[in-house]
């Protein structure tokens, strides 16, 4: 499924998960920004740049978060941006869209900077030193070229289990049929549950379900994992894009108390 352009040497830590949005605009809980502008006195909007509140009460660096996710996961194209196949997208375009006109670079990256998942990466473009974002993993459109690196069975990067986390309506279902990408190219896992040393990515804050993977056991049948720049852990799954619960190696209810449930 991956190029060999994905398997780059850089360094990495010791080793390193929505469906996809339903329309071509920016999702309603963003805020209508064109609204938000007007109501600030003026096309420009420039007074709102940088500053925080919209009129929903709502973080605008949350809003702001959100809306690049969608976009930079899911909506570029629909939304007539030109994504590489890299998963770059210029800022300035980004910026001159109308879904986004009320932000400034500055506030991308305050909020770039300052994402605690570290979902987002901003560089340079190589030839012209246009400012460039992407996401880091969750997509819903191919991206080729995610710099990812390969989990190779036996070195010293390889965990011996991953998580992934989900929710306990889910686990029937789950405990039947496996761990699906859906409509994403990745499950995303995480090296450990949330607060734990070291992980700050792959598995959303409120979930109450975890269920385990014997990631070696995966590996010796053929499914790839890869690790991505903010310490997640990806798989395509097999040909139908599963993780059969036969790679499970335990699962456990997170709340109200924590608790180990049956995997048959």
């Amino acid at each position: 499924m991956f190029s060999s352009r994905n398997r780059q040497n850089a360094a990495f830590p010791l080793w390193c998960p929505f469906t996809a949005a339903q329309s071509a605009t920016v999702p309603p809980t963003n805020g209508n920004v064109e609204q938000t502008r007007n109501a600030r006195g003026g096309r420009g909007g420039k007074r709102g740049r940088g500053r925080r509140g919209n009129r929903d009460g709502q973080d605008r660096d949350v809003s702001l978060s959100k809306s690049m996710s969608y976009v930079l996961r899911h909506g570029a194209n629909q939304m007539g941006l030109q994504m590489g196949t890299d998963g770059f997208l210029f800022v300035e375009e980004l910026l001159a869209h109308p879904q986004f006109r009320s932000y400034s670079v500055e506030d991308i990256e305050r909020v770039v900077a300052t994402n605690d998942k570290q979902r987002f990466k901003l560089r340079s473009h190589p030839e012209d030193g246009r400012l460039q974002i992407r996401a880091n993993q969750g997509h819903s459109v191919q991206v080729m070229d995610l710099d990812l690196k390969p989990v190779v069975a036996g070195s010293l990067d390889c965990p011996a289990e991953a998580v992934h986390g989900s929710y306990l309506h889910n686990w029937s279902s789950i405990q039947q049929q496996g761990l699906s990408r859906m409509k994403r190219t990745h499950i995303h896992l995480a090296s450990g549950l949330p607060g734990e040393d070291g992980v700050i990515s792959g598995m959303r804050k409120d979930c109450d379900l975890a269920v385990f993977i014997d990631v070696p056991k995966a590996l010796a049948d053929g499914i790839e994992f890869f690790c991505s720049e903010n310490g997640v852990l990806l798989t395509a799954g097999d040909t139908e894009g599963k993780l059969l619960p036969k790679y499970f190696s335990r699962a456990l209810r997170l709340r109200p108390t924590r608790s180990i449930l049956p995997l048959q």
